[in-house]
């Protein structure tokens, strides 16, 4: 008989969601992690960049308070303190994660799991037991959970560059520094450390940052970059970064302009976690370094899954959530939940937020004839402020079934609103829904109810 029902290789999000529903459903569940308890999102991830992006946002709050009157002064900012506040927070959502498995009955194994068959896994040393014995045990069915890491380009002088991970433990802020990559970690960093005081140059290879999200969207923020004192070299890449001196560094681009600066990020995307996972022992299939699943996220080897990042599909924490929802349902409970992934919502956080749900102009075009209506105006609470920033929404609707098929919106708030309208656009509502919804007044969010003649039609292309 095996050891366990389910044996989970790795507890980030997607992880601990499937030994947990699985636990509740009666199953022995078991989890490895050899680093951080809830993964990236909670530990080098989401939460803690969004704890930065509300530091980040101090400096305009206090200009804003002075438009509205009151007598405020904004001082020098405290990283190292920041900083420590931060990681007693991630402390403490780490241990929240233990406890819930604890509570759910899943046995925890630390260290570094690695399959020695397809039924077998090997646990031994790990970043967070480095003293660990190495220890096997046998399970009926395995999730490979890993999620993603973060990469480097293969270009002289990387070496002198950070990513990531360490971008959340630097000792203190870089007066100056230059991100490569124009997706959603070197935008959001972009905007976190400019608001923090930093002079920031980003570097990114093609005309517009955010590849995947609406072309239209991707021009407003394009616009809106250097309005937060970031310096942008689009359509470049780097060539080297030479090292001048302890914590000065030169970025020379491929056009031969060159970028001084005291931290080089690289922010150039992410590919799965899958090194040292023993795949080829067990013979588990991958494709361009990612696990290969179908529909029901199971491998070519029987008895064997893959959730989340690892697998390269979706890319968002609550995508490995409900995947691994779903998996232990399935695979223990007479019934399993659906979530629709097509009309997935994703956010940026930058200062303006960026939030999208279902499809783009573009992709929407490809498919059917489409009427598209947008908005852009000055909010009410930017106008004693002086600020020069407008929102920009935009509804994507299907011509002959007046479904809204796509949401788009650059704002204020715009994350928190794309909640709610994903719910619409999943449900397949008509834009005579929108309509004859009435709007909170006086709101950003109503003009989404109230915008009523098509900017455009667009016939389908193609």
């Amino acid at each position: 008989m095996p050891d366990f029902d389910l044996f989970v290789i790795g507890a980030g999000s997607g992880g601990v969601r499937c030994a947990r529903i699985a636990a509740q459903h009666g199953a022995k569940v078991a989890v490895a992690e050899s680093r951080h308890w809830g993964g990236t999102c909670v530990n080098l991830g989401c939460v803690p960049k969004k704890l930065m992006v509300y530091a980040s946002e101090g400096p305009e709050a206090a200009e804003d308070a002075r438009a509205y009157g009151w007598d405020v002064r904004i001082g020098a900012h405290d990283w190292p303190r920041f900083i420590a506040a931060k990681d007693r927070e991630i402390e403490r959502l780490d241990g929240i994660y233990k406890s819930m498995l604890g509570k759910a009955g899943v046995e925890l194994f630390v260290g570094r799991a690695k399959l020695i068959d397809a039924n077998t896994i090997e646990i031994g040393p790990g970043p967070l037991d480095e003293q660990a014995e190495p220890r096997r045990v046998t399970a009926k069915r395995i999730v490979i959970a890993t999620g993603g890491r973060p990469t480097r380009p293969p270009i002289e002088g990387a070496e002198h560059a950070i990513i990531s991970d360490e971008a959340f433990h630097l000792k203190e802020r870089p007066e100056r520094i230059c991100i490569i990559g124009g997706g959603y970690i070197g935008i959001e960093f972009a905007g976190i450390f400019s608001g923090l005081g930093s002079k920031v140059d980003l570097v990114f290879r093609q005309d517009l940052p955010l590849r995947g999200f609406d072309t239209e969207l991707r021009e407003k923020l394009s616009e809106a970059l250097p309005h937060h004192g970031i310096a942008v070299h689009a359509a470049q890449s780097p060539e080297r970064i030479e090292k001048l001196g302890e914590g000065h560094y030169r970025v020379i681009l491929g056009n031969g302009e060159t970028i001084e600066t005291d931290c080089v990020f690289f922010a150039t995307g992410r590919k799965p976690n899958i090194d040292g996972l023993g795949l080829e022992a067990a013979g588990v299939k991958t494709r361009d370094g990612a696990v290969c699943v179908d529909g029901n996220s199971a491998t070519n080897v029987a008895g064997i899954y893959a959730i989340g990042d690892v697998t390269d599909r979706i890319n968002l924490t609550p995508v490995a959530i409900a995947e691994g929802h779903t998996l232990a349902e399935t695979l223990f409970a007479d019934h399993a939940r659906s979530w629709s992934y097509e009309t997935t919502p994703k956010a940026v956080f930058f200062s303006e937020p960026m939030a999208s749900v279902g499809l783009t102009e573009e992709e929407a075009a490809a498919k059917a004839d489409i009427d598209v209506f947008t908005a852009s105006f000055r909010p009410l609470r930017q106008t004693l402020i002086g600020r020069d920033r407008k929102a920009f929404m935009k509804l994507v609707v299907e011509r002959e079934s007046q479904k809204v098929v796509g949401a788009h919106m650059l704002g204020d708030a715009a994350a928190e609103m794309m909640q709610g309208i994903a719910i619409a656009v999943t449900a397949g509502l008509r834009k005579i829904d929108f309509d004859r919804t009435i709007g909170i007044h006086p709101t950003t969010a109503e003009e989404f109810v109230t915008m009523r003649s098509p900017t455009r039609q667009v016939d389908r292309q193609g």
